[in-house]
This record gives C-alpha cells, structure tokens and sequence, in this order.
C-alpha cells in the first residue's frame, strides 16, 4: 500500500468514471509519445497503459509510489523518471502530449512549464484546482483574467472540459477542480517574447493601476497618447499586449 503526503500536495482520483472520461478527452487527439505528470497511486495510469502505440513515460517525485506503481504494474518499470515535473528536462524527442491530475500547490509553475515546452507540445491535458483552471481560460473584461490567461492564451486554444466535485479524491480537497485541455496555436504577433512576457506580468502586477501609469517606463512619450493607455490591463485582449510590444522602447 502507500501513503499520502500533504508536502506534495497528494489528492489521488478515486472515482472511475472521472478517470475514463479524462482519457477519453486525451483520445480525442492522435499522438504517439505521452508523459504523465504525477501518476500518484495510478488512477488515470492503468488506462493509459491500455493505449497502443504510445511511447508512455511518466514523471513521479514520491520515490514510494514509484515502488507501488511498479510492483502493481510491472510494465512500468523503466518508464518512471524519478524527479519533479519543475526540473525535469524534455522528455522525448520530437513532439509529445501531457497529461496528469497536477499537484495544486505548484499548478501555476506547471503551466510555465508547458510554455517552455511549447515547440513540442502537441496537447496538454490537466486536472486544476477550479480557480486555476478558470484563470488559464479566461478572456478579457472577466475579473480572473490575469497573467496566466495572456501568456498562456498567447500560444495555446484552451478548452475548458469539466468540472469535477470534491469528493472524487482521496482525501477530498478543499476545492473544486476542474479539467482543461492546451492546443497548440501560432503564437500572438508580437515583436519579441521577452518583451511580451514583460509587458503583460508588469501590466497586470499594478492592475489597478492604468496601463500608462503601469507599464510608462516602457514607451515613449508619443506612444503613450494612444487611447489604449487608458485601459487597465484586465480590459486588453492578447493581441492587445502583441500589437504594443512593436511601440515598446
């Protein structure tokens, strides 16, 4: 048997038909290599075992759970890789899909990774705490609407699948949660990412402010007469913040 441990964030999905219906969602798309993130005690793991074809890895930081999910199903056994999703590197060559029921406390850091994985990553699938989810598909003038949504919704189609009740997990967390799935798409038509990147987290760190008084250190004089200045950044849309990195200093 195992453990759970509240240091990792540990909620591990227990009812079946949840577990069938976010791999269902994964067969929706064709893809040959899939990395799980957090297989925990192997709830959505034995039905990806089930795929053909796929080159399965996944990624597991609780070295006690590694053991329980090789002795439970021994077909794993060289497919685990040993380390936090944070700092794991690539894990395959060429393009490759995510899927996994994501530990809440580090949930926002795991979609920074995807971003940095974006060249490659044909499809993410992931369980969220519902909050988290909202953010990441929230569109302008919604009061979630935040960095996450920009950055996020500047590379990928985020679709928000649905919700699951809290009393689907052992033990039941204290929040709802919720399934989304990232697609890639062209990336928003900004001049330069780290400009992007840039504008947006200051834009939205002073979000109450006006975005002339938020992001000034930015632009020039002349650039700042255009009326967009007087929105605040919740009120831009993603190729809003694209098109102002082209007038950016």
């Amino acid at each position: 048997m195992y453990t759970l441990k509240k240091s990792l964030g540990q909620h591990f999905l227990r009812d079946e038909n949840i577990s069938r219906k976010i791999v269902s969602a994964l067969r929706e798309s064709a893809f040959t290599r899939l990395l799980e993130v957090g297989p925990g005690a192997g709830a959505l793991t034995k039905y990806l075992l089930e795929l053909e074809g796929v080159d399965f890895k996944a990624v597991e930081l609780d070295d006690e759970k590694i053991r329980y999910l090789q002795e439970t199903w021994p077909v794993l056994r060289g497919k685990i890789l040993h380390a936090s999703i944070l700092d794991l590197e690539k894990p395959f060559e060429g393009k490759f899909t995510v899927i996994g029921n994501f530990p809440y406390n580090i949930s926002s850091q795991i979609l920074f990774k995807m971003l940095d994985w974006k060249e490659d990553l044909e499809v993410m699938i992931g369980m969220f705490q519902k909050e988290v989810a909202q953010r990441v598909a929230a569109k302008e003038g919604n009061k979630v609407y935040g960095v996450i949504s920009v950055l996020i919704q500047a590379f990928f189609d985020v679709e928000y699948l649905f919700e699951v009740n809290e009393q689907s997990f052992n033990p039941p967390p204290k929040v709802k949660s919720a399934v989304i799935r990232l697609v890639p798409k062209p990336a928003a038509s900004f001049r330069d990412e780290r400009k992007f990147f840039l504008l947006v987290k200051t834009a939205f760190n002073q979000r109450r402010k006006t975005l002339r008084n938020a992001v000034k250190p930015f632009f020039n004089a002349e650039a700042l007469q255009d009326p967009i200045f007087n929105k605040r950044a919740e009120q831009l849309s993603i190729e809003d913040f694209a098109q102002l990195t082209w007038k950016m200093n």
